[in-house]
């Protein structure tokens, strides 16, 4: 992935200004900043969900994107989001998103509706789903909130794995000890 020049605003107010990065494959890297600082932003005009006011994103290859805040349908079961993700990835099965599953501790839940899920439990299926189609680029904004430690150890486990696979993982944290 390769950003250029990358400049956004929300009507008069600068969010970003002149933002370069280069993420090459198998790179593990972090954004850091106070809240408001723009890094949600960034990743929402990486990942196309906004178009930067200039500037360009160019990136090749499949990609995921875990929002900040997690986007489920509370009256989806776990194994329903994932056939639906399955579908529209157009997956041939969900093998690897059980294998994430697992490694983030939640594979009991696979038949519980995803609004009676907690909210760390709700953070694993989002992860889940931005990585299930193992895309080549991950941009994943505070993708642990709500992780207990044991969990959290696993994500960044899962993230390292991820890098020595090849894979280029961003990771946006507003805390400096998670980068």
């Amino acid at each position: 992935m390769e950003v250029r020049g990358v400049h956004h605003a929300y009507r008069r107010r600068a969010v970003l200004q002149g933002v370069d990065l280069r993420l090459q494959a198998g790179t593990l890297c972090g954004i850091v900043g106070e809240n408001g600082a723009g890094k949600s932003t960034l990743l929402k005009v990486l990942s196309g969900e906004l178009r930067p006011t200039r500037g360009t994103v160019c990136h090749s290859g499949r990609f995921g994107y875990c929002p900040q805040h997690v986007v489920l349908n509370d009256a989806l079961t776990v194994r329903q989001h994932l056939t639906f993700f399955q579908t529209a990835y157009r997956l041939p099965d969900v093998r690897y998103a059980e294998e994430i599953m697992d490694v983030l501790g939640f594979t009991g839940y696979v038949d519980e509706r995803a609004g009676v899920l907690s909210g760390g439990t709700r953070q694993k299926l989002n992860v889940t789903l931005a990585l299930m189609h193992d895309p080549q680029v991950l941009l994943l904004d505070e993708p642990y909130q709500g992780f207990d430690w044991d969990t959290y150890q696993r994500f960044w486990d899962l993230a390292v794995r991820l890098r020595d696979a090849g894979r280029s993982v961003l990771v946006v944290s507003h805390l400096a000890y998670d980068t």
